[in-house]
C-alpha cells in the first residue's frame, strides 16, 4: 500500500507542477478500445500425454478487454499519460476456471473469470531536459510494440502471467541523444510478482488458479533490472544495437507451486543486435551471452549456490518484392537458445528475461510450461533449450488485408529435464516438431480491425510416443475511438 501511494504521489506531484507552470498550453487527448477474441486450445499444455484433469483439459474461451486512456501534454516536450484496463474471460469448456476453495455454494469451477481492473500505464515524460539532449520517461510504461528494444528478444512483456491484458514495466528511462546517429538508453526496472505499486480493483476469484490473496499473479517473482542499450547508425545501411543488462530475479514467493523454492538469481547479459539493409534485402541477427549465480549454499540442494550460464541468438535474411502482385516478402530465420547440460553442475538454460510472450508463435509457449516448471513456476513462454528453422512469407492481399504464412521446424539443444510429476510428457530425443502457422489481418476502417490466427503442431521424439498433435485458433476484433 505504501509503495503505490508513494509512487502515485510522486507522479502526480510532478504532473501538478507542470500543469501549474504551463497551464495555458495543456493539450488533452482521450481514447478507448474494446477487444473481443475467442481462443481454442486443442491438445496443448501436455499434448495429452498425462492423466487429464481440469488443468490439462482443452480450452475454448472468450476474452473481453476494455481500455480507457487519457494524456495531457503541457508543451511539445512534457506530458503525462494514464491508461486503465480490465479483461474478462468466459470459458466455454471443457476447461473451466477454479473457484475459491471456500466457495459457499460448493462449486469447484466457474465459467466466468471477472479478472481485475488495473492501472495499465501511468507515466510522465520530459524531453530535452534542462535544454540537454536527454529525454526522460518515468512510471508504468510499455516497451512493446512502441519504444521497443530490437525485436523484443529480451524486452517485450513485463507481466507475462496476465497474457496480453498488460505488457507494462515499472521503469525509469533516460535516453541520451548523442547525435543523429548515436543514442543510448539507461533504464531501471522494478517489476512485481503481484501489483503492489498501484491499486487494482479486486477479482471475484481470490485464491485459485492464477490469483493469490485477491490479486492476479503477474510473474514468477519480483525482479529488478538495470539496462544500458545503445543504438548506433554506422551507415545508411548498417545499424548496431549493443547492450548490457543486469537482472535480479528475487526468491520465488512462498505462494509458489514449486518445492523447493527457487532462490534469488543475479544474472548479467551482454549482447548486440545488427541489421543491414540494401534495397529490398535485409539481413540481421542478435546474440546474447548470460552469466550469473543463484543465492545460497549448494549443500542446500536445488539451485542454491549454482552458477547460471547461457546464450541465445538468431540470424535472418529477407527479400521484399514490392513490384510483384501481392508484394510478397520472404524470410529465412534460424534461432538457437541454450539448454541445460545434465553433465555439468551449472544451469545452462537461456533466460528470456522480459520476453516471455508469443514471439515466433503462440502454440509452443504452452508446451514449455511443464518443461520449465522449476524456472517458470507455471508461467508460459519460457523460451529456452530450443532451435528454430523458419521459412516465412507475408503478402498484401489488399491494401487493408495482409496474410502471413510460416513453416517452423523446432529442435532442442538438450533433453528435457522436467520435475518428476511431468516426466511422462517427454522422451529422450531432440526433435520438438513441425509447426505451420497462418496469420490473417484486416483493417475495416480507422476504428475497427481484426485478425484470424491458426497454428498446428506435429510433435517429434522430444516428446513421449503418445503425444498428440496440437492446435491453436484465435480470432480477434478491436474497436478504437
Amino acid at each position: 500500500m505504501k509503495k503505490w501511494i508513494a509512487v502515485g504521489f510522486t507522479v502526480w506531484l510532478v504532473a501538478f507542477f507542470f500543469i501549474t507552470a504551463v497551464h495555458a498550453e495543456v493539450t488533452y487527448k482521450f481514447g478507448a478500445s474494446e477487444r473481443i477474441r475467442q481462443e481454442i486450445w486443442d491438445n496443448l499444455l501436455d499434448l495429452k500425454t498425462m492423466e487429464q484433469s481440469n488443468t490439462t483439459y482443452d480450452y475454448n474461451f472468450f476474452r473481453f478487454k476494455t481500455s480507457l486512456w487519457g494524456s495531457a501534454d503541457f508543451n511539445k516536450d512534457t506530458g503525462v499519460f494514464l491508461k486503465l484496463t480490465s479483461e474478462v474471460y468466459y470459458n466455454m469448456g471443457p476447461h473451466l476456471y477454479p473457484r475459491n476453495s471456500g466457495d459457499p455454494k460448493g462449486n469447484k469451477f466457474t465459467e466466468l473469470d471477472e479478472n481485475e481492473g488495473v492501472v495499465d500505464n501511468l507515466y510522465i515524460k520530459a524531453n530535452n531536459v534542462f535544454g540537454l539532449p536527454v529525454d526522460l520517461k518515468i512510471g508504468r510504461q510499455d516497451f512493446f510494440p512502441t519504444d521497443k528494444y530490437g525485436e523484443g528478444f529480451l524486452f517485450s512483456d513485463g507481466t507475462p502471467q496476465d497474457g496480453s491484458r498488460t505488457f507494462y514495466f515499472n521503469a525509469a528511462k533516460a535516453k541520451w541523444r548523442i547525435n543523429q546517429e548515436h543514442n543510448v538508453d539507461f533504464v531501471y526496472i522494478t517489476n512485481r510478482f503481484q501489483d503492489t505499486y498501484l491499486p487494482t480493483w479486486r477479482t471475484a476469484i481470490e485464491n485459485s488458479g492464477t490469483y493469490y490473496n485477491k490479486k492476479k499473479i503477474l510473474d514468477v517473482s519480483d525482479s529488478q533490472a538495470f539496462v544500458v542499450y545503445g543504438r548506433d547508425k554506422l551507415s545508411d545501411k548498417l545499424n548496431i544495437e549493443p547492450y548490457y543488462v543486469y537482472k535480479m530475479e528475487e526468491e520465488v514467493p512462498v505462494t509458489s507451486r514449486i518445492t523447493p523454492v527457487i532462490p534469488e538469481l543475479d544474472l548479467h547479459t551482454v549482447g548486440a543486435r545488427a541489421v543491414y539493409t540494401s534495397g529490398p534485402w535485409t539481413f540481421g541477427g542478435e546474440f546474447a551471452y548470460q552469466i550469473g549465480e543463484y543465492d545460497g549454499d549448494q549443500s542446500a540442494g536445488g539451485y542454491s549456490g549454482q552458477d547460471r550460464e547461457g546464450y541465445g541468438g538468431y540470424i535472418f535474411g529477407s527479400r521484399k518484392f514490392a513490384d510483384w502482385k501481392l508484394k510478397p516478402e520472404f524470410e529465412l530465420r534460424f534461432v538457437t537458445l541454450s539448454g541445460d547440460d545434465p553433465d555439468t553442475d551449472k544451469n545452462e538454460n537461456f533466460d528470456p528475461l522480459y520476453s516471455r510472450q508469443p514471439y515466433w508463435n503462440e502454440l509452443l509457449i504452452y508446451t514449455y510450461i511443464l518443461e520449465f516448471y522449476r524456472e517458470a513456476n507455471g508461467v508460459a513462454a519460457y523460451w529456452s533449450n530450443s532451435q528454430l528453422f523458419m521459412a516465412k512469407v507475408t503478402m498484401e492481399l489488399t491494401p487493408d488485408t495482409k496474410l502471413a504464412l510460416s513453416y517452423q521446424y523446432w529442435r532442442a539443444n538438450e533433453w528435457a529435464q522436467p520435475l518428476t510429476p511431468h516426466k511422462g510428457m517427454f522422451a529422450h530425443g531432440y526433435e520438438r516438431g513441425h509447426l505451420p502457422t497462418l496469420f490473417l489481418t484486416h483493417k475495416f476502417n480507422k476504428n475497427i480491425d481484426g485478425f484470424f490466427q491458426y497454428e498446428y503442431f506435429v510433435p517429434g521424439d522430444f516428446y513421449a510416443d503418445n503425444a498428440k498433435c496440437g492446435q491453436f485458433l484465435r480470432w480477434n476484433l478491436q474497436f478504437k475511438i
